[in-house]
C-alpha cells in the first residue's frame, strides 16, 4: 500500500515539474522585461493551453492516479472548455498587440511556418467543441465519435507541439521540448487505447 502512495505521489509530482517549470521559466523570460500586459497574458494563456494538453488524453482514458475514469472524462471536459478560452485569450491578446500579424496568420499567409501550425491547432479546438456541443443531440455513434475526436486531437496536439517548438518566444527552449514530448507521448499513449477497443458508451 505504501509503494502504491509513493508511485501515486511520483506520478503527480512529475506531472507538476513538467507543467510548471516551463510557466515558471517563460513569466521570468527577459524578453518580458518591456512588454505590455496583454501581451504577457496573451503569451501565459498560449503556455497554459499546452500544460492542459498533457491532462486531457490521461483524463479521457482514465490514466491519472487517484482519479475514476467517469470523474475523469467529466475533468476533460471542462478541461477542454477551460482550453478553448485559453486560445482564445491567446489570440485576442495578439490581436490587440499586433492585428496586421493576426489576421496573416488566420488567413494563412503568414510567412511564419509557426503561425500556420498554431492556427490550424486553434481550429481543431473549435471544431472539437462544436463537435462535442452537437453529440447529443445529432446522437453521434460512440465508435464514431472517438474516431473523429481522436484524428481531431491529433491535429491538435501535433499543431500545438509544431507550434511551440519552431517559435522562439518567452518559454525556456529546454523545458518546452521536455514538455512537448510528455504531451505528444501520452497523446499517443491515450489514442492507441481509445482506439483499440472504444467504448461502447461515452459518458
Amino acid at each position: 500500500m505504501q509503494a502504491s502512495h509513493t508511485k501515486t505521489l511520483l506520478i503527480w509530482i512529475a506531472l507538476g515539474i513538467a507543467v510548471l517549470v516551463p510557466i515558471v521559466l517563460s513569466l521570468n523570460s527577459p524578453l518580458l522585461a518591456w512588454r505590455d500586459p496583454v501581451y504577457i497574458a496573451a503569451g501565459l494563456s498560449g503556455a497554459l493551453a499546452l500544460a492542459l494538453l498533457l491532462f486531457q488524453p490521461l483524463l479521457a482514458i482514465g490514466a491519472l492516479p487517484r482519479v475514476g475514469l467517469l470523474t475523469g472524462r467529466r475533468v476533460h471536459r471542462w478541461l477542454g472548455a477551460g482550453l478553448t478560452i485559453f486560445i482564445v485569450l491567446h489570440v485576442a491578446g495578439l490581436w490587440v498587440t499586433s492585428p496586421p500579424d493576426v489576421i496573416d496568420a488566420l488567413l494563412f499567409r503568414s510567412p511564419t511556418s509557426f503561425s500556420f501550425w498554431g492556427v490550424l491547432a486553434m481550429w481543431a479546438v473549435f471544431g472539437t467543441a462544436l463537435f462535442a456541443s452537437l453529440r447529443r443531440i445529432l446522437r453521434i455513434r460512440p465508435r464514431i465519435w472517438v474516431r473523429v475526436h481522436s484524428a481531431l486531437a491529433l491535429v491538435i496536439v501535433g499543431g500545438t507541439i509544431a507550434h511551440a517548438l519552431l517559435i522562439e518566444g518567452t518559454m525556456e527552449t529546454i523545458s518546452k521540448v521536455i514538455l512537448c514530448a510528455y504531451v505528444g507521448v501520452t497523446t499517443l499513449f491515450a489514442l492507441r487505447k481509445a482506439l483499440r477497443k472504444p467504448q461502447k458508451r461515452q459518458n
